[in-house]
């Protein structure tokens, strides 16, 4: 017998879950287990006080009641998931306890006690307290995105939905396979069965598909989902969402159709370019060529029978002429510049460098000007759209001087990383009349011009046709300067091209 006790006592002081026995109305301790007594925080001496004595916090729980009402009663009572106030070291802590009060009856079957058992499920419960919070964000993301989910049992073929799946579908009773089939567009039910058909080695479920409403009107939609598999990989179920893409379709249609309309109205432009350069090529070349004829003959024949204000006159006749076929010329290289694809070959700069300065001799020698450039590196690249770059830059340099000081050009080089590769940065410096922060990017415009045509000749071309020649190379230029303190030019050019033709 004494060894039965020993062997029960033993059982509830090592029992996992708290166990306690309270005797008479004042819930006297008569047992608490180890895990009872560290539940409660309070201490090992608590056998012979009352449960109200040890516990007065739990008073306000009305816990000490739910045990008196079991004892004068001799029911049981059971609570799930209840919250649990109780202060260890001075500080009040919450728990969750799933516990429960069993009368103890003696030989006559009277009450004379109350055993106390419970289980810690405080991780438990704020787990899923957890998981109801994420629940419930994600359906709030779900209705406001617009998108509907849906879970199919395939075995059982049931159709779980929430946020907008039917309304989506226009569907307004039981939501079955079928009837998700029949509304789809005849043309997208192909469509449907190679996504589900791809799904079952990849696991994945995609495709956009159109849906008739009602109305008889379509409206498109993008279906994704993912096949679940049981322990044996049979799939089970297939979960995922739909979303509602009509507006996007009717936007990128919208757009694509802007972008043919703009690439139409581009290529009439180009097209209405082309027909220009040719007139100007053509028609008004050989007048004003012959216009310039007629005045040498005119000079030379009339010698010096020109009075001062006849030769006034046809200096300025030459002057308009000599103008008029500057811009001509300017057009003709602008439009030239996209007319064909030109192929690309290792171009030393170095020496097309040499060949502007050969071209440009008489005007050096006319302004004094002074050229200083440092080693070039070879680039990949058209030769004749380079050469016509870099001459119009020299040229610019030479022209936009100041009236007193000679031009000085300094032309330098160095190779930078790009995110595409290997560039070279060339950088032509002047000392010439600078240029104005504020037109430093629109001096690259065709046709923008900062000065009188009287002040300084050209077509107001040259540098929009170097942005032009750049960029179709993938390169950049741009301008940098002081009024009346020179200006920079920094093009920048990849070493190496992509293609063999630009």
């Amino acid at each position: 017998m004494e060894r039965t006790l020993q062997l029960l006592r033993d059982i509830v002081d090592n029992a996992p879950l708290p166990i306690g026995v309270y005797t008479g109305s004042e819930l006297k301790i008569e047992l608490a287990n180890l895990a009872m007594i560290k539940t409660w925080g309070k201490g090992d001496k608590v056998l012979g006080r009352s449960y109200i004595e040890v516990l007065p916090e739990l008073g306000k729980q009305r816990i000490f009641e739910q045990a008196l009402e079991v004892y004068r009663t001799g029911s049981a009572f059971h609570a799930k998931d209840k919250r649990v106030d109780i202060v260890m070291d001075g500080q009040q802590k919450t728990f969750y306890f799933n516990y429960c009060f069993m009368p103890l009856f003696d030989q006559q079957g009277l009450v004379y006690g109350v055993m106390n058992t419970g289980m810690d499920i405080t991780d438990l419960h704020l787990a899923k307290e957890k998981v109801q919070s994420s629940e419930e964000q994600l359906r709030m993301a779900v209705e406001a995105s617009g998108m509907g989910t849906y879970e199919i049992d395939l075995l059982g073929q049931s159709i779980a939905t929430s946020g907008n799946f039917s309304s989506i579908w226009d569907i307004k009773d039981t939501i079955t396979n079928e009837k998700i089939i029949s509304k789809l567009h005849p043309d997208d039910i192909a469509v449907r069965e190679k996504a589900h058909l791809d799904a079952q080695k990849s696991g994945v479920i995609s495709y956009q598909a159109r849906i008739i409403n009602e109305d008889k009107s379509l409206r498109w939609t993008n279906i994704t989902g993912k096949i679940i598999r049981d322990e044996n990989g049979k799939p089970v179920k297939i979960t995922g969402i739909i979303e509602d893409i009509d507006r996007r379709k009717t936007l990128e249609e919208q757009l694509r159709k802007e972008a043919r309309e703009t690439t139409q109205e581009l290529q009439r432009s180009n097209d209405d370019l082309q027909h220009f350069a040719n007139l100007v090529s053509h028609d008004l070349r050989e007048p004003v060529r012959k216009v310039k004829t007629f005045i040498s003959r005119m000079r030379d024949e009339m010698q010096s029978d020109f009075s001062q204000r006849l030769e006034w006159y046809v200096g300025k006749i030459e002057h308009s002429a000599h103008r008029m076929q500057n811009v001509i010329e300017g057009i003709l290289a602008y439009s030239a510049a996209d007319k064909k694809k030109q192929p690309v070959e290792r171009i030393d700069l170095n020496r097309i460098l040499e060949g502007i300065k050969t071209d440009l001799e008489l005007v050096i020698q006319e302004k004094n000007a002074v050229l200083i450039s440092s080693e070039l590196p070879e680039i990949q690249g058209a030769r004749i759209l380079i050469q016509q770059l870099f001459y119009n830059l020299v040229h610019n340099a030479l022209k936009f001087s100041r009236a007193e000081i000679p031009p000085k050009v300094i032309i330098s080089s160095s190779l930078v990383q790009g995110s595409g590769g290997d560039l070279v940065q060339v950088c032509i410096q002047d000392n010439g009349i600078g240029i104005d922060k504020a037109y430093s990017e629109r001096i690259f415009t065709a046709f923008e011009r900062l000065h009188s045509k009287d002040q300084y000749e050209g077509s107001g071309l040259g540098l929009s046709l170097c942005r032009k020649i750049a960029e179709r190379h993938g390169g950049t230029i741009t301008a940098s300067g002081e009024k009346d303190k020179g200006a920079v030019f920094t093009v920048v050019l990849p070493l190496k091209q992509q293609s063999t033709a630009l």
